[in-house]
């Protein structure tokens, strides 16, 4: 027993203070003697094993190897050990056998969601995270949702919406990721919301710690997705938490949720909701401020965008847009990095209407509104055209830009794009003239 505790020992110091190719130890034919180790009797072989099979696991290769040599329900075994050094380093290695698809297989074959759910409530604040994050992986896959959620009497939701309360940051971010991956189904939506889950989730979003706010919002913006949910969202003041997540302009994981939200919670029946929220003020904001990312920018101009759809939120932001802003905008439609941007900023730009003051602020820019629209309409894409065509509709009711509109190529690329569409629609008749043709002569 005691050659086994030093052999042991002395491969976790090779694997972990050594710094060694961990491959390269599977490769050498050191990975039958480990796992042989892990049916040992003696806890500090078991401990000191398990803490060689999590080093090696965090290679993909090695997890491959591990599963065809049998290593996973040893493995798994252990995780349930009374010894608390045993079982942390156990359910370590097992979350690493979760980070790829067979392994996550076998273990699920083995048994690992009873094991792996009754952990939850370890008091070990380890085993609490490292069972967690298993479970989050394997929710990422919707074929394991129905089984996971039928342990006990929702056992497994009530065990992670009380971890969304634990005093350990990483604990509390990670039951709201295997929340927010559970949340595909409308059924575990609807289930979240009637337990209890708003309020928890209105004082994570409060928090004044980044990663915190980032879970939460993720949770969130999944729960918006399913219609009947949105009214309590907007009813519990979510739309004003949600205004003050847009100071994160250079995260973009938080960014992206929060606009996506803000759109959903976005209808006719909650505008003056949105209005009170202040929200429009703070996309305008976060699309104002330089430090804001190319990728926070599409989410911002995406969501101001979708906005504008509705009458009355589309006037309101019109009234908060000033010379600054269109001035922001035309420089985001007319760069030529991201396309996707350039469409949306564009967008927002048309959708001005003569009688807005701010349309006024379009003047001193008029060369280079020009330059991005007639880029638009030798574009490819449809949609772009399309855009291009309307803008300049409502761009020449204004004398100044009737007037450049004359004297520019874009009335040259006018008559080209309207001759090449009579030359389609000429060859379509042919075609569709053609058909019926051939289909009488059947």
């Amino acid at each position: 027993m005691e050659v086994q505790r030093i052999t042991s020992l002395s491969l976790v110091n090779l694997l972990v203070e050594e710094n060694v190719n961990k491959e390269l130890v599977v490769e050498m034919g050191m990975l039958e003697p480990i796992l042989e180790l892990l049916e040992s009797g003696d806890p500090t072989v078991q401990c000191n094993s398990c803490a060689c099979v999590a080093t090696l696991t965090t290679s993909e290769s090695n997890r491959e190897a591990i599963a065809s040599a049998g290593g996973v329900l040893p493995v798994l075994v252990l995780a349930k050990s009374y010894d608390p050094r045993v079982q942390q380093n156990a359910v370590g290695a097992v979350l690493n056998l979760t980070r790829s698809e067979r392994t996550r297989e076998v273990l699920w074959r083995e048994g690992a969601l009873p094991v792996l759910t009754i952990l939850l409530e370890s008091a070990d604040s380890e085993v609490q995270y490292y069972s967690c994050s298993a479970l989050s992986n394997f929710a990422t896959n919707p074929e394991y949702h129905q089984m996971m959620l039928q342990v006990g009497d929702r056992f497994l939701l009530k065990a992670l919406l009380s971890l969304m309360s634990s005093s350990v940051q990483k604990i509390c971010c990670q039951s709201c990721r295997c929340l927010r991956n559970l949340s595909v189904n409308v059924n575990t939506q609807e289930a979240l919301v009637a337990m209890g889950c708003i309020p928890q989730l209105k004082a994570l979003l409060r928090s004044s710690s980044e990663p915190v706010s980032e879970s939460a919002v993720t949770l969130l913006s999944a729960l918006s997705e399913h219609p009947p949910n949105r009214g309590a969202l907007v009813d519990e003041g979510f739309l004003k938490i949600l205004k003050e997540l847009l100071s994160y302009r250079t995260n973009p994981v938080i960014l992206s949720h929060t606009t996506y939200t803000i759109r959903n919670l976005s209808s006719s029946q909650s505008v003056q909701a949105v209005i009170d929220s202040e929200c429009v003020e703070g996309l305008l904001q976060t699309l104002a401020c330089a430090d804001t990312t190319e990728e926070s920018l599409l989410c911002v101009t995406t969501c101001v965008k979708e906005l504008t759809a509705l009458e009355s939120l589309k006037s309101h932001i019109a009234e908060k847009l000033n010379s600054e802003l269109v001035g922001r905008l035309i420089g985001l439609a007319g760069q030529l990095e991201n396309t996707e941007l350039s469409f949306h900023a564009a967008y927002i730009i048309g959708q001005l209407e003569p009688k807005d003051e701010v349309r006024q602020s379009l003047k001193p820019h008029i060369s280079e509104v020009l330059g991005y629209l007639l880029r638009f309409l030798s574009h490819q894409e449809v949609r772009f055209q399309h855009l291009g065509i309307l803008t300049l509709c409502r761009l020449n009711e204004d004398a100044n830009f009737s007037s450049a509109i004359g004297l520019s190529p874009l009335v040259e690329q006018l008559q080209r794009f309207q001759q090449q569409t009579e030359e389609t629609q000429a060859l379509l008749r042919m075609a569709m003239h053609s058909m019926n043709r051939g289909g009488q002569g059947h």
